[in-house]
């Protein structure tokens, strides 16, 4: 309308006029002459009082489920060294030289190698031209071409199915099959998401309860990974922390959860148990038998189970070995292999270190089917996960075979960072534990080690006298 050239000032007034009025941020419109459309130069002018209009989000309005997340990983220390990294790049004296990161298990950042198979498909999926250099193994060309055939248009621009591509969701319950000794796994059941964190999420709303009823309770362990506890704030749900045993090597007491889950009944509805297994952040893997321990208790409480088991691959102690939750509870016959279970894994740990592809997926077992549609259509209102991490996640769960051009080189780049992750595990404990004053496990399996540090008395004092010890 604005673009007519015979707009008169009449049809302005008209046209502000209508019940549904649409404001135009254009300057002062005044009367045409010659059937013309003159306009001033725009004067825009704030007033004493716009300038003290309040604004709609502040501190006062946040919502306090927002407020009261806490997200330690990235909180004040890594904000404090982020800080720090500037100003020495700026010149600044500090009595060192460089800021070394420990606050998150970021392979790549500290100088892990990527898999070549890995990069290589990815690559080709995302610059399919390079289908025609002779430099890529045919291998991977043949799994980049299966993968982009599966996409739309041909590309990985484009959107997927919510729950991920169905070749990659084939291949991940073949990979789950052949880890749990032949259990069947529904590729139906599968669900890719932007990490496991994204699945952790999905499945955790999924257990809320409604707004006007007791509060859903999630036991999670002491120490945890900071996205349950920022999860539940979020959610406005309960947290029922349950202590990990440091002198039985952080294993999982059926008393301590006995402790917990009664404590949590007087104000919330204790809906799920999560087990990080391996553990993080410390560095323990569970026994069958613990785990079998777990999965009745479990079962008798009606619990569902949400198993981080994303450090599957890394497991460094003589005679230990992962078990997952689905096969442990399998094997138990039933009823206890009925007990529903969601299973997360993630391609940002293991040996891949592909954290910024944010690839993962969830399993669900024994979910009621009614409730799994719900679940689908919850996960449709994410639209799809990164259709590269979902390349990235397929090159993991079906990688070179015997034979294969790529085969070698991807086992020796996989038990080559294994390997030494192994020994930085045995060294760092080790090391740790000739320092005074410092206790550590066992480094079993994942990529953390959680020491006991005893502060001596007179620093504790030394720090409450110049009140930085409350």
């Amino acid at each position: 309308m604005l673009c007519n050239n015979n707009v008169s000032i009449n049809a302005i007034r008209l046209f502000s006029s209508l019940q549904n009025k649409i404001f135009v941020p254009v300057a002062t419109l005044t009367q045409t002459t010659n059937n013309n459309l003159k306009s001033t130069k725009p004067e825009f002018k704030i007033s004493e009082s716009d300038s003290k209009i309040q604004k709609c989000l502040t501190m006062e309005t946040l919502c306090s489920t927002v407020k009261n997340v806490q997200y330690a990983v990235r909180g004040k220390v890594v904000i404090r060294a982020a800080e720090l990294e500037k100003e020495l790049k700026n010149g600044v004296s500090k009595p060192f030289e460089r800021v070394i990161r420990a606050n998150i298990g970021d392979c790549h950042a500290t100088g892990q190698k990527p898999i070549t198979f890995l990069r290589q498909v990815m690559a080709i999926c995302a610059y399919p031209d390079l289908l025609e250099i002779s430099d890529f193994p045919q291998d991977a060309k043949e799994k980049a071409k299966e993968l982009l055939n599966a996409c739309g248009g041909g590309s990985v621009g484009a959107y997927t199915d919510s729950a991920g591509l169905d070749i990659v969701r084939k291949h991940i319950a073949e990979f789950i099959k052949n880890r749990d000794a032949g259990i069947s796994c529904d590729p139906d059941n599968i669900f890719l998401t932007t990490g496991a964190s994204g699945g952790i999420k999905i499945m955790m709303e999924m257990l809320l309860n409604g707004p006007n009823e007791t509060p859903a309770g999630f036991m999670i362990p002491i120490p945890q990974y900071p996205l349950y506890s920022a999860t539940i704030s979020e959610y406005n749900a309960e947290k029922i922390g349950y202590y990990l045993d440091e002198d039985n090597n952080w294993s999982l007491s059926i008393e301590e959860l006995e402790r917990s889950y009664q404590e949590s009944l007087k104000r919330c509805q204790p809906k799920a148990i999560c087990i990080i297994n391996p553990g993080n952040p410390t560095g323990q893997v569970l026994s069958l038998e613990n785990m079998q321990q777990i999965v009745k208790w479990a079962y008798d409480k009606r619990l569902f189970i949400l198993a981080d088991e994303v450090y599957q691959d890394n497991v460094y102690a003589e005679g230990m070995k992962f078990h997952s939750f689905k096969k442990v509870a399998a094997e138990l016959g039933y009823p206890y292999s009925q007990i529903e279970i969601a299973s997360f894994y993630s391609t940002s740990k293991g040996f891949m270190g592909e954290c910024g592809a944010r690839a993962g997926y969830f399993e669900v077992v024994n979910m009621d089917e009614d409730v799994k549609a719900e679940l689908k259509k919850l996960s449709s209102a994410q639209l799809c996960s990164s259709v590269l991490g979902q390349v990235c996640m397929d090159t993991i769960v079906n990688p070179p075979k015997p034979g294969e051009p790529s085969y070698e080189l991807f086992i020796k780049e996989k038990q080559g960072v294994l390997n030494s992750l192994k020994e930085k595990a045995q060294l760092v404990t080790e090391l740790l534990n000739k320092i005074d004053g410092i206790k550590c496990n066992p480094v079993q399996g994942a990529m953390y080690a959680f020491p006991q540090i005893t502060i001596p008395p007179k620093a504790i004092q030394h720090a409450k006298v110049t009140k930085i010890y409350h």
